[in-house]
């Protein structure tokens, strides 16, 4: 039997005997994720959400509409701005004359499009009743990719200071594209160097960031794996514990 066979789906509060949380801090000086510990937590039978022993296709599907909300048109899982904010900024300060820089903003100009016009397949299944499969795996290893070049490119337009805290390419973004997946430490709207121009804290915070994109919400090792097997066709690795329970697969290598 399937060792995901008899898995159930839970609702748990955190608030339960047992439970510690203790916050990661990562480089950004912020925390968007913990250490959760679970010390006889018990759950009861009233939070179980679906059937009993279905809790294996309810968490896939909680995974896929995931990867699909974390790909949306910000940069940043959804949030933060976009490539098109970042292209409208460069055109505001009258473009650039290096081919290789244009090379570049014209390369993410395309992965943005490309993006949008698969949010937009991704919103015809939805509406037609179809829940997010496999395809939600490359919508999500395409945005992650993406977001972590939209803060590259920012960082590489600032030229020499983008190597400075708060660097990045001046002016502001819309308002709606200012929210960051965490609180920004620190923020202001727009920070202001004395007569300097104003540069949006988002940047910097968001090139430090980014590095999580390929991470969080399943790694893109995962996706790649789920991308060849279930979209591509590529056979699967070896299991050497194919058709073992959990019990057994304790025992084995054991002498």
């Amino acid at each position: 039997m399937p060792k995901h066979k008899g898995i159930s789906y839970f609702i748990c509060p955190m608030d339960l005997p047992g439970i510690t949380m203790r916050p990661i801090i990562d480089m950004t000086t912020a925390h968007s994720f913990n250490e959760v510990f679970f010390d006889d937590v018990r759950i009861p039978a009233s939070l179980r959400v679906g059937d009993e022993g279905d809790g294996w296709r309810l968490t896939k599907v909680t995974l896929s509409n995931e990867r699909v909300m974390l790909s949306s048109a910000g940069s940043l899982w959804g949030d933060g701005p976009s490539a098109i904010s970042l292209i409208d900024l460069v055109r505001k300060q009258g473009g650039t004359g290096d081919p290789v820089m244009r090379q570049e903003i014209a390369a993410l100009a395309c992965e943005a499009e490309v993006l949008r016009l698969n949010r937009l397949r991704t919103l015809s299944a939805t509406m037609a009743g179809k829940t997010p499969g496999p395809e939600a795996s490359i919508q999500k290893l395409m945005a992650d990719e993406h977001g972590q070049h939209v803060m590259a490119l920012a960082k590489s337009l600032a030229g020499p200071a983008g190597l400075l805290d708060g660097s990045g390419p001046p002016g502001p973004i819309p308002a709606h594209e200012h929210e960051a997946p965490i609180a920004i430490p620190g923020e202001s709207a727009n920070l202001s160097r004395d007569s300097g121009p104003q540069i949006d804290p988002i940047w910097h915070f968001g090139f430090l960031f980014s590095p999580a994109l390929t991470l969080g919400g399943g790694t893109f090792a995962v996706q790649r794996n789920i991308v060849g097997e279930m979209v591509l066709g590529l056979p699967r690795e070896p299991n050497l514990e194919h058709g073992l329970t959990w019990s057994e697969t304790r025992q084995a290598g054991r002498p």
